[in-house]
């Protein structure tokens, strides 16, 4: 046997109709020979793919949909102790098993076992081979440009497995590319996640920028490349981004609630440690939920550093001086985020969040420049501004800051900025119900009743500013808040 088949199989196994032949294929195989457990199993049938699935299903107790009639594909959805797993089953494409392994992207996807007879590996291109080499090798010379969503997929894998794309291949990833621009929405957004979620992604973007596929994909990108900043600044805008993306990556391991005990590895980490890492727990468990199914806030944010400085070619303008400047490129980049989101079909809390992000990435900075701590009130507007999504623009603003820089960043200017964030999350976290969102201490009916007011917006203006100087530590109670309310009328 080449290996022990998870228990979830000998379930499906005895499941099948008897002498029905069920061909495991695809990622689930491979991680399996990696010694990696998968959560999503293909299954490939002669015929039937749909009758044998709901049979499955029923047989689990699981749920049950098809996927597309004309293909003759059904997915059982299984709940287990560890989570979700589904389990896919689809008609042979071609009229053999041969054809249809021989029709898929890479030759480490394009492995079988008879689930019944899980002793012999039916490996027609070598896959296992490369999968030893580490190397990916499409299938066919026309591979990749059958599907040009693959070429992100190959890329995904190769970040994902640590593995290299061999030359021909990466050929046939350059002439695949610019069909890119014709691949559906769902298919393209679905794809990108799933490489927004890779390690090293600084390293894959420059790889999808050299393929050709970077402007199919992220259409507003390549305009920042080559677009010259001022000092403290010492790389172009798409430079500065990728280094963010960088420095944003070295913060989530920073501040992973598995953060490993041999510390931080140098004295910026440390720093970024010292201020900020009294939060992991609760950062980490923001980074870990999602807006949507199946997309992580933390490829989100990600999404966000790549777009944040977007704006910066359409508002650059150069002083007398020669100084660079990029005026209100926040919101140009705000709204260009926006409309890739709504391009790649997010949803409408994906979009916001994403517009939110990329707006307010700039006030946490600014907050530093004053030379003092934030004010309560300072935090107040923040979080009144910016809600949850406040948290992930503190991590932004960090790797913002640090990615400005190459080797050596200032010391000092480091400290100052991340103690800024440090209050920012000590009252986010710490001080919720006195200064983030503290509870009003007068309702709208009560403002009215007191002061013999008419409904109407100067209500609601009254009520934000009694909240507002609640949360400065302006008012203990309810009177206080009535006498100002009086001032501010007068």
């Amino acid at each position: 046997m080449l290996f022990q088949l998870p228990p979830l199989l000998s379930r499906v196994q005895a499941a099948l109709p008897a002498g029905q032949p069920a061909y495991l294929v695809g990622g689930a195989l491979r991680d399996l020979l990696l010694g990696r457990p998968p959560h999503d199993f293909d299954f490939v049938l002669a015929a039937g793919a749909i009758r044998t699935g709901r049979q499955v299903a029923g047989a689990l107790k699981a749920d049950f949909f098809v996927l597309d009639e004309s293909r003759d594909a059904g997915r059982v959805l299984l709940q287990t102790d560890g989570g979700r797993v589904v389990l896919d089953f689809i008609a042979q494409q071609g009229e053999s098993l041969a054809a249809d392994l021989a029709g898929r992207d890479l030759t480490i996807n394009a492995m079988a076992l008879d689930i019944h007879h899980p002793d012999q590996l039916i490996d027609p291109l070598n896959g296992a081979a490369d999968l030893a080499a580490k190397r990916l090798r499409a299938c066919a010379p026309g591979s990749l440009s059958s599907d040009p969503v693959r070429v992100l997929r190959a890329l995904r894998l190769a970040a994902q497995l640590g593995m290299q794309i061999d030359a021909e291949t990466r050929a046939q990833m350059r002439s695949a590319a610019p069909g890119l621009a014709g691949v559906s929405a769902e298919r393209l957004r679905d794809e990108l996640f799933r490489l927004l979620e890779t390690p090293k992604l600084a390293t894959s973007l420059r790889a999808l920028d050299r393929l050709g596929a970077l402007a199919p994909v992220l259409p507003e990108l390549p305009a920042m490349q080559g677009v010259e900043q001022s000092p403290p600044h010492v790389f172009d805008v798409w430079e500065h981004s990728l280094r963010t993306l960088d420095r944003l990556e070295q913060i989530f391991g920073l501040l992973d609630e598995h953060y490993p005990a041999e510390g931080a590895g140098d004295l910026y980490g440390g720093l970024v440690v010292l201020h900020l890492g009294r939060f992991r727990t609760q950062i980490s468990q923001l980074l870990g939920s999602q807006l949507s199914p199946g997309r992580g806030r933390r490829s989100l944010l990600a999404l966000a550093a790549l777009y944040h400085d977007s704006g910066k070619p359409a508002t650059r303008s150069q002083q007398a001086d020669g100084r660079i400047r990029f005026l209100g490129h926040e919101a140009f980049s705000a709204e260009a985020i926006a409309a890739r989101a709504a391009a790649l079909h997010l949803s409408n809390s994906e979009r916001s969040y994403l517009h939110s992000v990329v707006a307010e990435h700039m006030r946490p900075y600014a907050l530093t420049l004053t030379g003092q701590a934030p004010t309560r009130r300072a935090i107040y507007r923040f979080f009144r501004e910016t809600g949850e999504a406040g948290v992930d623009i503190c991590l932004l603003s960090a790797a913002d800051f640090m990615g400005k820089y190459n080797v050596q960043l200032p010391q000092a200017e480091l400290s100052a900025h991340l103690e800024t964030l440090r209050a920012l999350l000590a009252a986010y976290y710490e001080q919720q119900a006195e200064v983030v969102a503290p509870a009003p201490l007068l309702n709208g009916a009560e403002l009215m009743a007191e002061l013999a007011l008419a409904p109407g917006p100067e209500i609601g203006r009254l009520l934000e500013a009694l909240r507002e100087a609640q949360a400065a530590g302006e008012l203990a109670d309810r009177a206080a808040a009535l006498a100002l309310a009086r001032r501010l009328l007068g």
